[in-house]
């Protein structure tokens, strides 16, 4: 019994990737294998729009973490001696605006949205509400001169579930280029998994460190900020 599918998406043709967009599964092929999603092909703007909203909520919350001095009479001193919670809170928001922005990234070359990509969105957004916890154990324990060590390394693994997270859906959305548009072609790809598998050793990295020098530790986690910021070669989408 044969099965015929509707013509592909996206312009797809030749050895383009395409798709089938069903009510169970959603089908690519790609050098005449076929690779199927899990569940129903959806358009992603409904994931990104839910996405920025828990980014926007996560660095709204870093801001409420930082208390003000109860103690009016020597408020200089005691401004300044916040400088644990600002650095936090800087560090903090930088990365999680660096995650929001490479997600965008990510996104714009992924087509549509499984049931998995969903699953797995999910939960860099329950890692992405974490966030704002780990900012305060941090900026607590310098505060306090006790547990930094821990504190970084807490910090840092937070971070590191985000990137493992990323690397996920990407690696997932990729396969077989079961999920990506034609915007992006394969060299592109591969420059996108390397930038984002880059994040993994550096976080590895700075986390590791933090478990035996705390400022070191830190000192790379943020140095990571500025490098992540700069455009990854074959981001844009092709006209």
């Amino acid at each position: 019994m044969s099965t015929s599918f509707p013509p592909p998406r996206n312009g797809a043709a030749g050895g383009v990737p395409s798709s089938n967009v069903g009510d169970e599964v959603a089908l690519a092929t790609w050098g005449g294998a076929v690779i199927r999603g899990f569940g129903t092909d959806r358009d992603p703007a409904r994931l990104v729009f839910f996405s920025d909203a828990v980014f926007a909520i996560a660095v709204t919350l870093l801001v409420l973490e930082i208390r003000p001095p109860e103690d009016t009479r020597h408020l200089l001193h005691g401004l300044a001696a916040l400088w644990p919670s600002y650095l936090a809170y800087a560090i903090t928001f930088l990365l999680i605006g660096q995650v929001w922005a490479n997600h965008h990234i990510m996104f714009d070359h992924i087509r549509g949205a499984d049931r998995m990509v969903l699953f797995l969105n999910t939960l860099l957004l329950m890692d992405i509400a974490f966030l704002p916890f780990a900012a305060s154990v941090l900026a607590g324990a310098f505060h306090d001169g006790h547990g930094q060590r821990t504190a970084v390394v807490f910090h840092g693994l937070a971070f590191g579930v985000a990137a493992v997270l990323f690397n996920a859906i990407w690696d997932y959305a990729r396969h077989g280029n079961r999920l990506l548009g034609t915007g992006i072609d394969a060299e592109g790809a591969r420059a996108v998994s390397r930038r984002f598998r880059l994040a993994l050793v550096w976080l590895a990295t700075g986390t590791l460190l933090g478990a035996l020098l705390p400022v070191l530790g830190m000192a790379v986690i943020a140095a990571f900020i500025p490098y992540y910021w700069l455009p990854i070669r074959g981001e844009v989408a092709r006209p």
